[in-house]
């Protein structure tokens, strides 16, 4: 039998690809055999080395995602490098942490532009592509704050509500067209983001405590959603919101 989860042959473009998450779904794309395009402002060396080791070919892209303004080109570039865009993962994003009352317009900004704006466009720019051949799959990195209000954090959960929004609309718009756009929600995940909560004694132990999971997840643990939402597995699912959470929102 064809194993469903193989991407062998598709070519997968993703943001923020450095560390953390992006890089732990990158890697994961890889394994399962997808080519790497990765974007950022700094060459992601360790992913692209690891990705190679596995005999995928990779693309960097330099590019600042706080404006939508190289979004067109990033496309073009993973297509003429590596011969398309099959799958792309709008992971790159930013989080600024004040009290609502002292927040100011630049961190309301920055972080809606790289989290919403830019994921927007991306996926227009992908979906340019991807229609045409009647086929691809779009995964947005959502949250916890997608669902939850949170606390210091008023531009990020704004964001990250709209990036369920999106994923919502363009699951409406291009279903019927052979293009997937799903979400994956992360839990507490140790990545340089949660390095302050993590640092704070009794806010961890607080998380901590509500996980069913008891311990911060790992990029590796968005490695498995990711291929499945980017697999021939999950074309019937569409618009959907995947919580990887360890157990977080059951509580």
């Amino acid at each position: 039998m064809t194993n469903p989860f193989d991407l062998s042959g598709k070519v997968a473009l993703v943001t923020g690809a450095n560390t953390g998450i992006g890089q732990g779904i990158a890697l994961a794309l890889a394994k399962a055999g997808a080519d790497l395009a990765v974007v950022g402002h700094i060459a992601p060396d360790e992913t692209l080395e690891k990705a190679q080791a596995l005999g995928r070919r990779t693309h960097f892209i330099e590019a600042n995602l706080l404006s939508i303004e190289p979004v067109a080109g990033v496309v073009d570039s993973a297509i003429d490098a590596l011969g398309g865009v099959d799958i792309l993962v709008n992971n790159a994003g930013i989080i600024r942490r004040e009290d609502a009352l002292q927040f100011s317009e630049k961190d309301w900004d920055d972080v809606m532009n790289i989290n919403v704006k830019t994921v927007f466009f991306l996926s227009q720019a992908a979906g340019r592509h991807m229609i045409p051949k009647g086929r691809g799959k779009i995964i947005n990195i959502a949250s916890m704050l997608s669902f939850q209000g949170g606390i210091r954090v008023p531009s990020y959960t704004a964001s990250k509500s709209g990036v369920a929004g999106i994923t919502k609309l363009l699951a409406n718009e291009w279903g019927d067209k052979g293009v997937n756009i799903n979400a994956i929600a992360p839990g507490y995940i140790a990545t340089d983001n949660t390095a302050q909560l993590r640092a704070d004694a009794d806010r961890s132990k607080a998380i901590l405590d509500r996980i069913p999971a008891a311990r911060w997840g790992t990029p590796q643990d968005l490695g498995g959603a990711a291929v499945f939402l980017a697999s021939s597995a999950a074309d019937y699912v569409n618009g959907h919101i995947l919580a990887v959470d360890g157990g977080w929102l059951a509580r």
